[in-house]
């Protein structure tokens, strides 16, 4: 099914913990990294070991945590299952690990033995922790280290005040469900509550100024819709901006286009309703003038409506033409510039589209046709030596793109490239000439998305990394 990631064989769960009898095994470190976790949550932590690190006696001078000072084996681990929410298991022998965990199986009690994902039933994963918000990244057990180095990068983004927020919105959360029982209304206020002033006074634990600010949101909050125009770049998600990102997290409903694949609409909230109005050639979802008034129905009806379109809304992409129907309609909109498939394919195929050597200008045209197969364009001015010519859906046309371009002036051993599915792991460039890249494309089974870049910046493309 679109939108879901591979099974991993892990579901993530958040357990009530405060007053549940958790069990560990062994008194070392690694325990005693398990044990401070657990404390924190108001388990009753019981250590089952021999010796104790310092960390774990200091806890049990403190009252924190009861010692059982027994050895670790399956038959001082028996009696003390009964009634246990949890077990860690975290001595350094992996052979007693391994009976421990079959006994804790065979009880039915969720057992982890630390780095050792195989014979565990559940695994804990690395946390950042701003009081009742808790961020939980997860490798399965596969990599440990990387899901530690990613909890350090959330914990850089991550504001230090943010269990203030989260207090003021858990406090006041009954209250304004009375008052506003529509969720979807409910939601909007919340949204429109993070994005403001409100927000910024809860961080800071000024409880008057943030219950000021949700007042005045909720006497203005009729249902009031808008429109974002957003490029979500030419295909790897990697490219979508932090703009675009936020706004497919607040979006009710998303209209999107074929050029938008699956890896991006991965980043979109999963309960936001999503309508797909691409175009491929011959064959059109919604006619534009059809899309134009969706958007503005949408508005009007209260929704916070996210026009996500391939590459860069306003280059090839009707931006204007949609923008111009919401100006008409009063109805609020925002742009979100996206990286350009000009931009993205020709970086990722490793060609420059200026170089002042050879090419001070760098031109977009389209390669659509009329309807009577002919492509009418100023070839006068495209047909010039010291510019980059980029063309857009212009693979069906390209023999009569290259025969023109000849025609006009520039030599049949001009260097021209189609770079295929730019930017995605699957991406091919092919590099000829515009006397043989026809051909070319026609062996290779050259297939659209694809972009035809065509100057002299070809000879200067260096095969890039991977990225």
């Amino acid at each position: 099914m679109q939108g879901l990631s591979e099974n991993t064989g892990w579901f993530p769960v958040v357990f009530r913990m405060e007053g549940e009898r958790v069990l560990v095994v062994g008194g070392g470190n690694v325990a005693a990294s398990k044990v401070q976790l657990l404390v924190s949550t108001g388990a009753r932590v019981e250590v089952l070991s021999a010796f104790l690190c310092p960390e774990l006696e200091r806890l049990v001078d403190k009252g924190a945590i009861h010692h059982l000072a027994q050895d670790t084996s399956e038959q001082d681990l028996r009696p003390r299952l009964a009634g246990c929410r949890l077990v860690y298991l975290a001595t350094n022998d992996r052979d007693l690990n391994q009976t421990l965990a079959t006994l804790c199986k065979a009880q039915n009690v969720p057992v982890c033995a630390v780095d050792d994902p195989a014979i565990s039933t559940f695994i804990t994963p690395a946390l950042v922790t701003r009081g009742k918000v808790q961020v939980a990244i997860s490798t399965g057990g596969a990599a440990p280290v990387l899901a530690r180095r990613l909890r350090t990068m959330v914990e850089r983004v991550l504001p230090e005040g943010l269990h203030h927020l989260a207090d003021f919105m858990s406090a006041i959360r009954d209250e304004l469900r009375q008052r506003i029982p529509d969720t979807s209304a409910r939601r909007q206020l919340w949204e429109h509550f993070l994005d403001g002033e409100g927000a910024r006074a809860a961080l800071a634990r000024d409880t008057a100024e943030a219950t000021r600010k949700l007042q005045e949101l909720e006497v203005g909050n009729a249902a009031r819709g808008e429109v974002w125009l957003v490029g979500a770049g030419p295909g790897n998600p990697d490219l979508l901006t932090l703009a675009a990102l936020r706004l497919m997290q607040d979006a009710d409903v998303i209209l999107y286009d074929n050029l938008v694949g699956p890896e991006i609409l991965n980043y979109v909230r999963r309960d936001a309703e999503r309508v797909f109005v691409g175009k491929k050639r011959n064959r059109h979802t919604l006619p534009q003038e059809d899309i134009n008034h969706e958007l503005v129905r949408r508005a009007q009806a209260g929704q916070r409506v996210l026009r996500l379109k391939g590459g860069d809304p306003f280059i090839f992409g009707r931006g204007g033409e949609e923008l111009e129907t919401l100006v008409e309609a009063g109805v609020s909109f925002r742009i979100v510039p996206g990286i350009s498939a000009a931009n993205g394919c020709a970086a990722y195929a490793g060609i420059p589209l200026t170089h002042r050597d050879c090419a001070q200008a760098c031109l977009f045209i389209t390669g659509h046709a009329r309807a009577d197969g002919v492509l009418n364009l100023e070839w006068e001015t495209i047909a010039l030596k010291n510019q980059t010519v980029v063309i857009y859906m212009g693979l069906t046309m390209l023999s009569q793109l290259c025969a023109q371009l000849v025609k006009h002036g520039l030599p049949e051993n001009w260097p021209v490239a189609v770079v295929e599915k730019g930017t995605l792991p699957e991406q091919r460039v092919c590099e000829g000439t515009l006397a043989t890249l026809p051909d070319m494309v026609a062996e290779q089974q050259i297939q659209s998305p694809a972009l035809v870049i065509v100057g002299e910046v070809v000879r200067h493309r260096v095969i890039s990394p991977r990225y």
